[in-house]
């Protein structure tokens, strides 16, 4: 056992692989009846109940349940109200994944980005005419529904500030899930 312990402390990959882990782990767990009823308590918790799910629905693995308590909470409370409260919890959510990928796995794949950097592409990206299109199109990523980490990953290479992007992610994640919040109202 304790070999195994020493092995993965210095396996180069950890991170990424506890993240792909946990991803595997909760599509095995997410039709239980304990996450449903989870689901539901968070649901009847009102505003706040919207802040913790902002918190869950900027994750790949987690952003199924948090829509399903912010379409629940649309019917139930003022979408605006909704958007601002998820959108301060989906702020929380994408700086501990803005903190985990700058941190951790940047680290873990820069040996293979810096294998990668001959590539002619790769090379006109970095130059400073395209160097806005990573934040750009990170940013597009975090305000649609889709899960902020491809997004998180794009602004985390393009060396942004921690208060720029605390910002920006509020603005765009209460953006977006305004849109879903009133989009699930309309029908």
């Amino acid at each position: 056992m304790e070999h195994l312990i020493e092995t993965y402390k210095s396996w180069r990959y950890k991170n990424t692989a506890l993240l792909v882990f946990s991803i595997l782990v909760f599509f095995y767990l997410a039709e239980t009846p304990i996450v449903e009823r989870i689901i539901s308590a968070m649901g009847d918790l009102g505003y706040f109940g919207s802040f913790i799910a902002g918190i869950f629905f900027v994750s790949t693995f987690t952003v199924a349940p948090a829509s399903v308590i912010l379409y629940h909470l649309a019917d139930l409370l003022n979408p605006l109200g909704v958007a601002l409260s998820a959108g301060a919890g989906a702020v929380i959510g994408d700086f501990i994944i803005f903190r985990f990928f700058k941190d951790r796995v940047f680290e873990e794949v820069a040996p293979i980005f810096r294998k990668l950097g001959d590539h002619p592409l790769l090379r006109i990206l970095s130059t400073p005419y395209f160097a806005w299109i990573l934040p750009v199109l990170g940013a597009f990523i975090i305000a649609s529904p889709f899960p902020d980490e491809v997004g998180i990953g794009l602004m985390g290479i393009s060396r942004m500030k921690s208060w720029q992007f605390l910002l920006l992610a509020f603005v765009l994640n209460s953006a977006g899930i305004f849109f879903v919040v009133t989009l699930a109202r309309s029908l």
